[in-house]
């Protein structure tokens, strides 16, 4: 490691500045989500000025300090709706939201369903889990109209995977809300999205064991993960090239996983039913 500012890697003649200074601050935001965290604090512990220090957290990242803040926080939210009796009112308060409703609001779009919701949910994601075990082997969920752009890529995977993969093109850096196309895959290998319709796409995966516990399940933390390095600009006609994913385990500075992934199972087996 280097003791400069930022280390320099050179590896098939490409230039990777690994700012390790972020890397302290990242360590520092998931030790004090409980503390008000400004972005002028932050800026000031990476001894940069707020511009600076955004932009350099971004490119490193993929997302703002304030993105990355305020995703924690929902995934601190689930935990303690798994794991604790707070009240959903509480737990509003423990991640710094001082309104239920908006509190409310904001979980919901990023997880998928309400905090009460969520709190049942442990109950079902076995039955899930079985039924997704005997279902087709690909299928793809999509909001499609005319006929768009058509994208396709390969995915791997560091480990064996016995179970599914979810692969998803989502509207933001982060992996929460539903993504606008879906796919779900039993093994590693070819996929693709039909009728992409124009915008800016995150293209992310995780993947399911049929082994994993319901609180890694709901809550992931070790869950292998991947995502495409840049953004995928799509625009009419234009022709988009392959994509490769590979899964890996987390590693520091990753958004965390806050859409349901039990959700997408059971969006997934609802529309497997109904074709």
């Amino acid at each position: 490691m280097c003791a400069l500012k930022y280390s320099v890697c050179l590896e098939e003649n490409k230039v990777n500045y690994t700012y390790s200074e972020i890397d302290d601050v990242i360590v520092y935001i998931q030790n004090h989500l409980e503390d008000e965290l400004p972005l002028s604090q932050l800026a000031d512990r990476a001894a940069y000025s707020p511009f600076h220090f955004s932009r350099i957290f971004k490119n490193k990242t993929g997302m703002s300090p304030h993105q990355y803040v305020s995703s924690l926080r929902i995934q601190k939210a689930k935990s303690l709706l798994l794991n604790t009796n707070l009240t959903v009112r509480d737990i509003s308060m423990e991640i710094h939201q001082q309104s239920l409703g908006t509190f409310t609001t904001r979980f919901t779009e990023r997880v998928g369903m309400t905090p009460a919701e969520f709190r049942k949910s442990s109950r079902t994601v076995k039955k899930y889990l079985q039924s997704l075990k005997g279902s087709p082997t690909s299928y793809q969920e999509a909001i499609s109209g005319s006929m768009f752009n058509r994208l396709e890529g390969t995915i791997e995977a560091d480990l064996p995977v016995q179970g599914a993969i979810l692969v998803g093109l989502f509207t933001s850096p982060i992996p929460a809300g539903l993504p606008k196309y879906g796919k779900l895959l039993t093994a590693p290998g070819l996929f693709e999205f039909m009728n992409v319709q124009p915008g800016t796409y995150y293209l992310m995966a995780a993947a399911v064991q049929w082994d994993m516990n319901i609180d890694e399940l709901l809550v992931p933390h070790e869950t292998l993960r991947a995502k495409a390095d840049h953004p995928i600009q799509v625009a009419a006609g234009k022709e988009l090239l392959p994509q490769s994913l590979h899964l890996r385990g987390p590693i520091l500075g990753d958004p965390p996983i806050l859409i349901s992934l039990p959700l997408l199972i059971k969006n997934y087996l609802s529309r497997i039913n109904s074709n």
